[in-house]
């Protein structure tokens, strides 16, 4: 008996096949959109795999907290070049998660960024699901874009770009946020982020001058990196959700959810005014909504007394980081939790 278009396994990436039954008016379109399922999840599949792969060649344990984190050891995930990223923190969030007795269902990130904890609890397969919240617009049109199909188009608007200065000029400046679409704003931010002085977006941010190894302006473009980044997290989309709303709102929908948990990067007390459109911050607003949940959660902040006084007041767990700022200096900052006994001790 002959096979059929729809079960020759040879022709699918995911296998087995199973042979089910469609009204003829839709099964062109079915068979089109069950084939592209099949390509994104495989890639997606193989990017998991690979991500699963250097993880077990490069983090054998919790990480020394006197030791700060190579980033090159880490798999750069986030399209953003972010003041206050947290590249250096992700084997602790591996280190957390991984030490749990079962993968939490939803891992939600409420003041995502640059949003590289969600992005390796999706990719490194340590959550079922990820829920990213941004309230600055135009970061915000990025994740939309993204998420919602536009991952191809955005790759391929900054592998053909043309980065002179004219360019770059006309692309920040020639059109009101307001009447730009999704993705040709979300196009906008990206660039924005890579030709701004240490990636701020905060108003009255200049431009980069001399740049990475006097290179200029375009010390921090990479296109072909900036394009890989955007379309692998396209084709995990299925796994990533963004709430276009206040992180603060996200964190109360889900506060009974004991399978939920959240990790929390909020504007720091000291730099936040300086780097960020939305600086303002309710610090105890945030200690107060988190205390409140039921689900586990991690907080990273900056390392002073205000906030260590804070944690205590709400009886939780302090601990200090050493971490590498992007001068390559040494930094200390905290973490924040009900319990961090899966950290080594100082």
């Amino acid at each position: 008996m002959g096979k059929s278009a729809t079960t020759y396994s040879a022709k699918w990436k995911l296998q087995p096949t199973k042979l089910i039954r469609v009204p003829q008016a839709i099964a062109d379109e079915t068979l089109a959109y069950a084939r592209y399922l099949d390509n994104q999840k495989h890639k997606h599949q193989e990017i998991r795999n690979n991500s699963v792969d250097y993880e077990l060649k490069s983090l054998d344990s919790t990480p020394d907290l006197q030791k700060p984190i190579n980033i090159a050891s880490v798999p750069l995930r986030s399209p953003f070049r972010y003041p206050g990223g947290k590249t250096w923190l992700v084997p602790y969030i591996r280190s957390w998660l991984q030490k749990k007795k079962t993968a939490p269902s939803l891992f939600i990130e409420p003041f995502a960024g640059g949003g590289i904890c969600g992005l390796t609890a999706a990719f490194d397969n340590l959550t079922n699901y990820v829920l990213l919240a941004e309230l600055d617009e135009n970061v915000a049109s990025v994740w939309k874009a993204i998420l919602n199909g536009q991952a191809e188009w955005l790759a391929r608007r900054i592998l053909e770009f043309d980065m002179t200065m004219d360019n770059i000029k006309n692309t920040l400046h020639g059109s009101q946020e307001n009447s730009l679409s999704l993705k040709e704003r979300a196009f906008r931010t990206i660039l924005r982020n890579r030709v701004q002085r240490g990636g701020i977006m905060a108003p009255g941010a200049g431009l980069i001058k001399k740049g990475e190894n006097g290179r200029g302006i375009i010390s921090r473009w990479y296109p072909s990196t900036l394009a890989r980044r955007i379309r692998e997290i396209g084709w995990c989309r299925h796994f990533i959700g963004f709430y276009d709303g206040d992180g603060f709102d996200l964190i109360q929908e889900y506060q009974d959810d004991e399978d939920c948990v959240f990790f929390a990067d909020p504007p720091y007390t000291k730099a936040a005014k300086r780097l960020y459109q939305h600086w303002h911050f309710d610090h105890r607003k945030l200690f107060d909504a988190l205390s409140s949940c039921r689900g586990d959660f991690l907080i990273s902040y900056d390392n002073t007394e205000q906030i260590k006084e804070m944690a205590a007041e709400y009886g939780l767990a302090a601990k200090t980081i050493t971490m590498k700022n992007s001068h390559h200096a040494k930094m200390n900052e905290l973490l924040i939790g009900r319990d961090l006994d899966w950290l080594n001790p100082l």
